[in-house]
């Protein structure tokens, strides 16, 4: 049983904070609304055994749960404006209603240091239910469904290997061995940085996976480059012993993606992690390997709008114009402030409430052109803004301004209450004002 859910913001007598949540469940379609008051917080259908939670705040946090076995708790965050515009629609499930249809394992080396590729004639078995759900966490617990990418070539799509290979595994033949041999023939020959290092590489035929509003099929192609050790007790006639080994953490895939059997003329869908070899010069399984380019969708405007932002900041203004530290982190401030408090992007808009001056706004549209040339990725001048985007960004905002190795000041805004100066001895020193003390 799947339960999906309709999100609609109504109007009573000019009160528009009342929300209908209507549940609706396959196969047999029976259904369940009830309205929620997000000043009161908790709405109950105890006929299915759901409950709803709502807070507010800059956006509307909404927590579905259910009692069914194998359907977890899911998290809603969504602005009042979008939901005015359009219902939001999603669906609430769990991994654990993914089927292993097919999986395999390879040996992957670097062939610059001599390291073999060892190819597995055969399957994994996988008849134990426990390793069926620790492998689906590892294939599927790290992925971000707002991160979309496509495969991509130069001349035409279906002549990148990865895609190529993946079909084949999609037609459902009887060559899933050899498909998965080739794709890791395939990462062989493009391991030939000094950083890439050796790993496993588990090919894996998924069935039953959750994607947007329907459930496709998936391949998964993950590469386990760092081990970690643990140390393992067992029996040992009437004593416990205990040993050194090293295995795959399954919270933290290193390398991997998610290809989605969909929108096949368009290079599929695809969802990348890759946690090592961050270095430019490194990147060989995003660039090399998969050869994919991000959907140019909501999400990736907001996400490298505000990745522009924060480098523009960061780099380009201090070296073009005269300014302190503290009027970068109050720029960086503004922007982040700009993204959480509107549905939409403008860019004049932006210019003028986050940049205002005219000389530096001219400067942050030529930055932004050349961030785009550097990407291959052109951001539009308007576009809604997506809060998990946001979120995702927000962690890397440090407005901390380190001070030797004595101070760290955090900055939040109002750059006005804050001087910069030096004394006859040459120190320098900040001046802080404020009408409190927490």
């Amino acid at each position: 049983m799947q339960p999906l859910f309709l999100l609609r913001m109504i109007n009573f007598n000019g009160d528009d904070r009342f929300f209908i949540i209507s549940i609706h469940f396959k196969p047999d379609m029976l259904n369940a609304g009830f309205v929620i008051d997000p000043v009161n917080g908790l709405a109950r259908c105890t006929r299915y055994g759901f409950h709803v939670l709502a807070k507010t705040g800059p956006e509307l946090c909404f927590y579905f749960g259910c009692f069914f076995p194998g359907i977890h708790t899911c998290k809603i965050n969504i602005s009042k404006k979008s939901l005015l515009r359009r219902p939001y629609f999603c669906r609430m499930t769990a991994i654990d209603n993914v089927t292993i249809l097919r999986a395999i394992v390879h040996k992957v080396g670097n062939p610059t240091r001599g390291e073999a590729l060892k190819l597995s004639p055969n399957k994994l078995t996988l008849n134990d239910s426990i390793v069926q759900k620790l492998l689906l966490k590892y294939l599927l617990g790290a992925i971000n469904e707002n991160d979309l990418n496509r495969f991509t070539h130069l001349h035409d799509v279906k002549m990148n290997e990865v895609y190529k290979y993946v079909t084949e595994i999609f037609s459902d033949k009887d060559d899933f061995t050899a498909a998965s041999a080739k794709i890791a023939q395939f990462l062989y020959s493009k391991s030939t940085h000094a950083k890439v290092k050796e790993g496993e590489l588990c090919v894996v035929q998924l069935d039953n996976v959750p994607f947007e509003n329907d459930f496709v099929k998936a391949v998964g192609i993950f590469k386990a480059e760092s081990k970690e050790t643990f140390l393992k007790i067992f029996e040992h006639g009437d004593n416990l012993e205990m040993i050194q080994e090293d295995g795959i953490n399954i919270n933290k895939p290193d390398k991997g993606c998610v290809v989605f059997k969909t929108e096949a003329a368009d290079g599929y869908r695809v969802c990348v992690i890759d946690h090592t070899n961050k270095q430019q010069d490194a990147q060989y399984w995003v660039n090399d390997f998969l050869q994919v380019a991000p959907i140019a969708d909501d999400y990736h405007h907001t996400d490298h709008y505000l990745a522009m932002c924060k480098q523009f900041a960061s780099n380009e203004y201090p070296e073009q114009f005269t300014v302190e530290r503290s009027d970068q982190l109050e720029m960086m401030n503004r922007s982040m402030d700009y993204f959480k408090t509107h549905d939409q992007f403008n860019l004049d808009e932006f210019a003028s409430e986050v940049i205002h001056h005219p000389e530096v706004i001219d400067s942050f549209k030529d930055y932004k052109k050349n961030f785009e040339a550097a990407r291959n990725y052109e951001i539009e001048d308007e576009f809604d803004i997506n809060l998990a985007a946001v979120k995702k960004q927000q962690k890397s905002f440090k407005s901390v301004l380190k001070l030797d190795k004595n101070f760290h000041i955090y900055i939040h805004g109002r750059r006005d209450l804050i001087e910069k100066g030096t004394d006859e001895s040459g120190k320098k020193f900040y001046k802080i004002y404020f009408d409190e003390e927490h």
